[in-house]
């Protein structure tokens, strides 16, 4: 639990205290940002937030409850609630102070309206105080009801707003504070300090003063604390600003019609994420919730050009080739957030400006036509830390095989369609155009496909050129890293950098042009255990229209 700094304790410190009235969590938290030393829930501005209905006893004590409950939670500074009458008599009260200190309530202001009270400065209201001796019972009452030391009952007078005098008021303030009050406020409605500074000069007993300087807003702070008071209460200012700039900013958006019209009148989103907590509850997920697929984040490389796809993709990137209503790439993502990855970046290149689904992030490889699969990932490297799925944009499958996918334990693990090795040994051509060939460290059983398990056999050698006699199956264009994957790739592709400039990189000419795969078979060699999910069929690439027709009739079936 945090420690929340005691009101008592800093009304017995040196210098003035300042509260800020609060109506809601976030402008509690936003006072507390600012440096005050106090919140006021006050009836005015709950009355007007909560409800939009005049400050007149229209709450009940348990709505102002909740409100103030969620003031106290939001922020680490005390909060001291306008009361009113306390919602009824002296036994009413007892029952307030109790509720209001369990709630973590660090104070609680009443007054000696009667009730229903009415806001100080409703003009035309007549004004009637109930007797000194039935507010004495009600103090007497809410310390009685108090269960620590540390609560505080300020004890409010309204014997200057009713006009009945200084006299008057001076002799309710001594009496609230002879049957216990910790503080007394006392209201003015003189348009200057004046009134109040003569209060305090009169005031001789030792118990602190509060003062709301709502309607003589030129005293200053200095001002208050010479004339002896302890507390200045901001009741309403920021209720009032809010609502003046909440117009001004619809006025702009009915005008512009257009959200950007208000950006230099608005923080940016991460400010707001900053307030309520989001990198606490970041922090908290990662430390306290299990590991899986809500860690994962997804990066699609989507930059390429392919020829063979002519003239369907003329005005179209070949992920966003509609199949039954859906592009690739939508497949792609309802795949993956079915596995609840919603962590997703797209690596656009070609007719870049027309990939342009909501959610995702994006970046960008303008130099598409003469970089390949293994730079264009790269240039999404921001996303590669943690656990991260590698995709490519032209491929759809069953969501079963991304489920085997994230189940693997191992550091790189590759998505291993295992139907080659069958077309192969049966003399069928290979059902894609220069498939990734994969060869592992052990041939599969020729019963793989009809018992599933759970192994993850590793990968020995990959790519275009490896002999068809060796391969045991097709890379399908989906990976897997862990967290130490991620880094091992990063590590291994910022080595190869400064090795392989301006020499050929395994199968291709040079480390621009590179493959996805070519990088994996760098990590082999370099001694990392890349592991393999077996899948048997599930899936499609397009990469020509005969594959195009193709999707579209087994999607359809």
């Amino acid at each position: 639990m945090r420690h929340r700094p005691s009101l008592r304790e800093k009304l017995h410190e040196p210098g003035l205290l300042a509260a800020v009235g609060s109506h809601d969590a976030l402008s509690a938290k936003l006072i507390e940002e600012a440096g005050f030393d106090a919140i006021w829930a006050g009836g005015f501005g709950i009355s007007a937030a909560q409800k939009c209905v005049p400050d007149a006893s229209g709450l009940t004590m348990t709505e102002t409850l909740d409100v103030s409950k969620n003031l106290a939670e939001a922020a680490n500074i005390p909060v001291i609630v306008d009361g009113d009458t306390g919602y009824g008599n002296a036994i009413n009260v007892m029952r307030t102070v109790a509720d209001f200190e369990k709630a973590g309530i660090a104070g609680l202001c009443i007054e000696d309206n009667v009730f229903p009270k009415r806001c100080s400065f409703y003009a035309g209201v007549k004004r009637e105080l109930v007797s000194v001796e039935e507010f004495a019972g009600k103090i007497r009452a809410a310390k009685a009801a108090q269960a620590g030391s540390d609560f505080v009952v300020i004890a409010r007078t309204e014997a200057l707003i009713a006009g009945w005098g200084m006299a008057e008021a001076l002799r309710r303030a001594d009496a609230y504070a002879e049957a216990g009050a910790d503080a007394i406020l006392v209201h003015s409605k003189s348009s200057t300090f004046d009134e109040l500074r003569a209060f305090a000069s009169t005031w001789n007993i030792v118990k602190p003063l509060v003062i709301v300087p709502t309607i003589f807003p030129d005293v200053t702070e200095s001002e208050l604390e010479k004339a002896g008071f302890k507390l200045v209460i901001y009741a309403n200012q920021l209720l009032r600003a809010i609502i003046k700039t909440s117009r001004e900013s619809l006025e702009v958006l009915r005008k512009g019609q257009a959200a950007a019209h208000l950006s230099d009148r608005i923080v940016p989103l991460k400010d707001v994420y900053q307030i309520v907590g989001v990198s606490q509850l970041e922090s908290d997920e990662r430390n306290f919730l299990p590991v899986g697929a809500e860690d994962v984040t997804a990066v699609i490389v989507a930059a390429g050009f392919d020829q063979n796809l002519m003239p369907l993709i003329k005005d179209r990137p070949k992920c966003l080739l509609d199949i039954k209503g859906q592009s690739i790439l939508e497949h792609q993502i309802t795949a993956l957030n079915e596995c609840n990855i919603k962590r997703i970046a797209v690596v656009r290149g070609y007719l870049k400006d027309t990939i342009t689904i909501p959610n995702l992030r994006y970046y960008d490889n303008d130099d598409y036509e003469n970089t390949g699969e293994l730079f264009s990932l790269f240039s999404a490297e921001p996303e590669l830390t943690g656990k991260v799925i590698v995709m490519y944009s032209d491929i759809v499958f069953e969501p079963v095989i991304l489920e085997k996918l994230l189940r693997s334990p191992a550091d790189v693990t590759l998505v291993v369609d295992h139907a080659w090795y069958d077309n192969k040994r049966e003399g069928l051509a290979p059902p894609h155009l220069n498939p990734d060939l994969v060869k592992l460290k052990a041939a599969p059983t020729a019963a793989y496909r009809f018992v599933p398990d759970d192994d993850f056999p590793m990968v020995e050698h990959i790519g275009q050129q490896l002999d068809h006699d060796q391969a045991h199956g097709e890379f399908i264009g989906m990976a897997m890293f862990s967290e130490q994957g991620t880094e091992c790739l990063k590590q291994g592709y910022h080595a190869a950098l400064e090795q392989y400039q301006g020499k050929a990189f395994h199968e291709s000419p040079t480390l621009r042009e590179a493959a996805f795969t070519d990088m994996v078979q760098e990590l082999i060699g370099a001694g990392l255990e890349v592991a393999c999910v077996k899948i048997y069929k599930g899936w499609m690439e397009v990469d020509t229209f005969e594959d195009y027709q193709r999707a579209w009739a087994t999607i359809r079936k």
